[in-house]
C-alpha cells in the first residue's frame, strides 16, 4: 500500500491501515516535516475520530479549549457566542485549537511505534494504474535516483497542487476570490482564550485564534496583504487595527510567520480512479474561514483507511470501495457551501455594517432564544457533528412510521455518539464508546431477558474477525453471571435503563455500527436468520469464503 502525502491526511490513512494489519509505505516529496503553522481548528467530530483511533489523549494535552466568538468593535465587545451542543449530542462540546505541527507530529510517532517511518524527500513522478495494482515511478530527491514501485493500492493526499491528481487526469473545479494575510504572533493582550475574537475595523475585520502556548496567537487580517516581506510593517499594522478593535493599546511583540493566502473554492467529481484514491487537499480545498480543511481531510483518510483495509484482508468484497466518492464528494460540496458563507461573514464587506451590525447584536443580546438559534445553527455548519450518511449505499432502510421522530433519535446514516453527560452516567455508553475504538463493524443485539437468537451467534462465528457482537441486556439474564462472553459466543454489554436502546429511532431489535462509528442499519431481530443477509449488503464477507480468497496485493 503507497500513501503519497506526510500531512495529517495521509498520516491519518496511514496510521488506519497499519492499525489493521496492512504493509504501508509513506512518501513525501519535502525534505522533512513542516515546521510553519497551518491549520489549528480540531471541530467536536475529528475529536470523535481522534477517540477511535486511541490518539485523544496525546492532542487534547497540547491543545487550547475554545467554545466563544467574541465580537468587537472601536473597544465595545458587541456579543460573545456560546456553543450549544443539545441537538448534536457530543463527549467533546467544544473545537481544540492544536496546531498541525503538532497534530502531524502525534500521528508520525504512533505511526513510528507500528514500525513505519516517513520516507521524505521522495517524490511521485508518475503512475500506471493497470489490473494488477499501480506502478509508480519514486524520485529520491538528495540522491537523485529513482525507482519503480509496485503496489496494490495508492492514495494521493499530496495536497492542492496533487500530482496524483493530475495524473489521474481528475481537475479541481470551482472558483478563487480574495487574498486574505495570516501571522502567527506573540500578542500583549488581555482577552480570554477560550474564545476566538473577532473585530470590525474601519477597513476590513481581524479574526485572532488563540493557540495552546500563552500569548500565542493566529492572527487573520481580511482586508490589507502588502508587505509580507516586511515584518516590522506587518507586526505595526496589526498592532494598530487589533488597537483600534478592542479600543486599547496591543502589543505585537514578535512576529514568527506570516503568508498571504488566495482563497479557494474547489473540489473534484470523484474521489476515486481504479486503484488510485484522492483525500484531504488533493480532492478539496476551501476557504480557511471556519476551519474546516484538516478536518474534512483527516475524515476522508478515516473513512477511506477501514474500507481498504477491510478489502485487502478479504473481509469485504471490492464494492465497498464505490462508497467511499459516494459519501465523500458530497460532504466536499456542503463544506465548500458552508465555507463560502463563512467567508463573507467574517471579511463583512456590507457598507451598512456599521450601522447594522450594533443594532443586530444588540437584539441578540436581548433575545436570548434567538441567541440559541444562531449559535446552533452556526455550530451545525461547523462543528462536523451534522453531517452524514443517510444515502450512502452503505445505509440501509429507515426508522419505521412508529419509530422515535425527535431529532436527537440516532437513524441509520447518523454518527453513533452521546453527550457528556449521558456518557458520565450511563454505564452502556460507557461500553458502546469504548466499543467505537474497535477497529471492527459492531453489531448491538437488544434481546430484554430473553434467549439470544442462534442466527446472532452464527454471525459472531462467521464474520468476527470483522464484526463485534455484543447482546445488550438492560440486566444481566439471571444464571449467566459466569458464561456470557466466556465460551467464545458474542458479549454481553450491559444497558442500565435502556439509555442506549432508547437512543436510536424506534425500539430496535439491532443496530449495526461502522467502523467509522455510523449507523448502517437499524431494525426488527426476529429469529436473527436474515442477519447474514444484512452483512452481504454492506459487503462483509464471511470468514470462510474470505479465507479461500487470494491475498489482495498491497
Amino acid at each position: 500500500m503507497l500513501v503519497a502525502g506526510a500531512g495529517p491526511v495521509g498520516l491519518t490513512a496511514a496510521y488506519e491501515l497499519v492499525r489493521r494489519g496492512i504493509t504501508v509505505r509513506v512518501v513525501d516529496r519535502a525534505a522533512g516535516p513542516a515546521v510553519t503553522s497551518r491549520a489549528t481548528a480540531t471541530h467536536a467530530r475529528t475529536l470523535e475520530v481522534y477517540h477511535q483511533m486511541g490518539i485523544l489523549p496525546d492532542l487534547l494535552a497540547r491543545g487550547q479549549k475554545c467554545d466563544h466568538f467574541t465580537m468587537h468593535r472601536r473597544g465595545r465587545r458587541l456579543t460573545s457566542l456560546g456553543t450549544d451542543y443539545s441537538e448534536l449530542p457530543t463527549r467533546f462540546p467544544f473545537t481544540l485549537q492544536v496546531d498541525q505541527v503538532i497534530t502531524e507530529e502525534v500521528l508520525r510517532t504512533r505511526l513510528g511505534e507500528l514500525g513505519v517511518d516517513v520516507e521524505w524527500g521522495v517524490e511521485l513522478e508518475s503512475l500506471v494504474d493497470d489490473r494488477g495494482g499501480v506502478t509508480a515511478r519514486l524520485r529520491h530527491v538528495d540522491a537523485g535516483t529513482t525507482e519503480e514501485f509496485t503496489s496494490g493500492w495508492l492514495i494521493g493526499a499530496d495536497g492542492a497542487h496533487s500530482r496524483v491528481r493530475k495524473q489521474l487526469g481528475i481537475d479541481l473545479l470551482g472558483e478563487s476570490s480574495e487574498k486574505w494575510m495570516v501571522a502567527d504572533a506573540y500578542v500583549d493582550v488581555d482577552l480570554p482564550r477560550d474564545s476566538l475574537h473577532w473585530m470590525h475595523l474601519s477597513h476590513g475585520t481581524i479574526l485572532m485564534v488563540p493557540f495552546p502556548e500563552e500569548g500565542k496567537w493566529r492572527l487573520l487580517d481580511t482586508d490589507d496583504v502588502t508587505d509580507g516581506d516586511r515584518p516590522e510593517v506587518v507586526r505595526a499594522r496589526f498592532e494598530a487595527k487589533m488597537s483600534e478593535g478592542l479600543g486599547r493599546t496591543v502589543t505585537v511583540k514578535e512576529l514568527t510567520w506570516v503568508s498571504v493566502f488566495t482563497i479557494r473554492q474547489r473540489m473534484v467529481e470523484t474521489m476515486r480512479s481504479g486503484h488510485c484514491f484522492l483525500a484531504g487537499d488533493a480532492a478539496h480545498v476551501h476557504s480557511p474561514a471556519s476551519g474546516q480543511g484538516l478536518n474534512t481531510g483527516i475524515q476522508d483518510g478515516y473513512n477511506l483507511a477501514w474500507k481498504l483495509a477491510s478489502v485487502i484482508k478479504g473481509q469485504a468484497d471490492g464494492g465497498l470501495l464505490e462508497s467511499y466518492s459516494a459519501e465523500r464528494v458530497p460532504i466536499g460540496e456542503i463544506l465548500l457551501g458552508s465555507t463560502k458563507t463563512a467567508t463573507r461573514l467574517i471579511a463583512l464587506r456590507n457598507a451598512a455594517a456599521p450601522v447594522l451590525l450594533p443594532v443586530g447584536l444588540g437584539l441578540l443580546n436581548v433575545l436570548k432564544p434567538l441567541k440559541h438559534k444562531v449559535e446552533r445553527k452556526i455550530l451545525r455548519g461547523m462543528s462536523g457533528l451534522a453531517l452524514h450518511y443517510r444515502t450512502s449505499p452503505l445505509t440501509i432502510g429507515s426508522p419505521s412510521a412508529q419509530a422515535d421522530t425527535s431529532a436527537l433519535a440516532i437513524r441509520p446514516g447518523d454518527r453513533v455518539s452521546c453527550s457528556a453527560e449521558e456518557l458520565e452516567h450511563s454505564p452502556g455508553w460507557q461500553a458502546v464508546c469504548d466499543e467505537l475504538t474497535d477497529v471492527r463493524w459492531t453489531l448491538l443485539v437488544f434481546v430484554g431477558t430473553g434467549d439470544v437468537p442462534a442466527g446472532v451467534g452464527r454471525a459472531h462465528e462467521e464474520y468476527g474477525d470483522a464484526l463485534s457482537v455484543r447482546v445488550v441486556r438492560e440486566t444481566r439474564a439471571p444464571g449467566t453471571e459466569e458464561r456470557e462472553g466466556t465460551d467464545g459466543g458474542p458479549g454481553v454489554l450491559l444497558d442500565p435503563g435502556n439509555r442506549v436502546r432508547r437512543a436510536f429511532a424506534g425500539e430496535p431489535g439491532y443496530a449495526l455500527v461502522r467502523p467509522d462509528g455510523y449507523l448502517a442499519a437499524l431494525g426488527s431481530l426476529g429469529d436473527g436468520e436474515g442477519l447474514d443477509a444484512l452483512l452481504r449488503r454492506v459487503h462483509l464477507l464471511p470468514a470462510r469464503r474470505a479465507a479461500s480468497r487470494p491475498e489482495s496485493a498491497e
